[in-house]
């Protein structure tokens, strides 16, 4: 009896679209990557079944924060009370913050409830080197505490030496807590971090997943770079533990980045974030959790000139607040709005922003590497290039290695500095945090930073877009579809 090939065939391919349907709309998700995935999951029947165990499954909700609202109760209070000893009242006189930027202040007090914290000192870093010299010597000088929360922290020479200095302080009495993405940090085990838990230390991966082939999705990635030292001086921004963003890896070279050191009541946001994303990720019980102390809280008497707001976001959460952030910001410029970012691949809402922006005759520039680090991601950022060079947008390729800063200035008045990406992964996806910082005199230091950029970067017109080959335009086509999911 011989076996009708054409019906067995006809059957798999009713069945694979029938689990593929079941699939995708078992989970609540989004009509762009409901799309998505249908396209994935039917013209791909085995591989994208496989890319969905790992890139599409939903975390369930009792595992995506482990939070009692007493903890955030108890942060928000001592909050409210650090604050008031500092003169960092909620009620800010109009001379304090400029009043055009109100409307964003307060949206970040309704979707995030981040306070605006005044008078801080913030130091930009664009130089790796830099950075981790200036850490390390706030590691060393650490008298009480360190927190820190990487998304990549790898074994490698700098892993390897700030692993040695948190070692040694753990062996001085501080305590000492890291958070680690195991996505992130990949070829970096457990194991890694055992001398610092035999020195009193702790360490996690980002929600302690167990389990590599249980547990492992390329979504929900803690993709935070927060330090948080005595309490006092925090870091936010671009950079995380690695010899590759000390310029030391082939295939990138130069790493182009933007960090921020902060002294001021600014800490107080990083330093909630980091009790919050320990206790969901930390073995719960007495000993691991991280209470809310006023040791970690301490009044600074330290004054600089920058008044800011510690926002983040993530999959926890459906107000995408530093997307939100992202949109008001570009509405809001009247003269120039100029990005970077390493990864372009806008939602509807922030691309038709961008357009708004554009055709208001406003100078958007968006500033791109020049090389990819994620194929698929990087020819899904060309097509969108492509598409705002259209709308009058200019796009400049930065040629002096790798660009990875996340960054966005306004009119010289108000930035932002911090993790997030403009995609759709950092926007829905990613576990993220940004500085959204209103002071004028920054503000103009990150603007001249940019145009020392520019000086290395390249302007990408229509033209030199639609000079591209016709197969390279395909890839860019038909990554630009899967955007919704890379």
């Amino acid at each position: 009896m011989s076996i009708d090939w054409q019906a067995v065939f006809n059957v798999i391919v009713v069945v694979n679209a029938v689990l593929a349907i079941i699939t995708v709309f078992k989970e609540k998700r989004d009509i762009a990557a409901i799309w998505a995935w249908l396209l994935v999951l039917i013209f791909l029947p085995i591989v994208g079944f496989v890319a969905y165990a790992f890139v599409g499954r939903q975390l369930p909700q009792n595992r995506l924060f482990r939070l009692h609202n007493h903890v955030q109760m108890q942060i928000n209070d001592r909050l409210t009370e650090q604050r008031k000893q500092a003169g960092n009242q909620d009620q800010t006189p109009a001379d304090l913050v400029a009043e055009k930027n109100q409307t964003v202040v307060q949206m970040f007090k309704e979707t995030d409830a981040a306070f605006l914290a005044r008078k801080n000192k913030v130091k930009v870093f664009t130089k790796g080197t830099d950075l981790f010299h200036r850490l390390i010597e706030d590691i060393e000088a650490a008298k009480k505490s360190i927190h820190i929360e990487f998304y990549t922290f790898y074994n490698d020479q700098i892993g390897n030496e700030i692993l040695n200095l948190l070692v040694k302080k753990a062996q001085e009495g501080l305590e000492v807590r890291v958070i680690y993405d195991s996505w992130g940090s990949l070829g970096t085990t457990r194991k890694f971090f055992e001398p610092l838990r035999k020195a009193g230390g702790y360490a996690y991966p980002f929600l302690n997943t167990h389990s590599a082939i249980l547990d492992f999705r390329l979504n929900f990635r803690d993709h935070r770079k927060i330090v948080v030292i005595d309490g006092m001086i925090g870091y936010i921004g671009g950079y995380n533990i690695g010899d590759q963003y000390l310029g030391r890896k082939k295939k990138f070279g130069n790493w182009r980045d933007t960090h921020l050191r902060i002294i001021g009541s600014g800490v107080f946001g990083l330093q909630s974030r980091f009790i919050l994303d320990w206790n969901a990720t930390s073995p719960h019980d007495q000993i691991n959790e991280a209470q809310v102390d006023p040791k970690y809280f301490p009044v600074t008497t330290t004054k600089g000139l920058v008044d800011m707001q510690i926002v983040s976001s993530g999959p926890n959460s459906e107000m995408q607040q530093i997307k939100m952030g992202y949109i008001k910001m570009i509405l809001k410029a009247k003269q120039y709005c100029w990005i970077q970012t390493p990864y372009l691949i806008p939602d509807d809402s922030v691309l038709d922003a961008l357009r708004i922006a554009a055709k208001s005759g406003v100078d958007v520039r968006i500033m791109l590497p020049c090389m990819p680090d994620h194929a698929f991601v990087y020819r899904a950022t060309q097509y969108y290039a492509h598409q705002l060079a259209d709308e009058g947008v200019k796009i400049y390729y930065y040629q002096n290695g790798f660009l990875h800063a996340k960054t966005m200035v306004i009119d010289g008045e108000i930035a932002s500095v911090g993790s997030a990406n403009l995609d759709y992964r950092s926007f829905k996806l990613n576990f993220e945090i940004n500085a959204f910082l209103y002071d004028e005199k920054l503000a103009a230091e990150l603007t001249d930073i940019y145009q020392n950029d520019i000086s290395f970067s390249e302007l990408q017109t229509p033209e030199m877009f639609e000079q591209q080959s016709t197969w390279l335009k395909f890839k860019q086509t038909f990554s630009r579809l899967l955007s919704p999911i890379l």
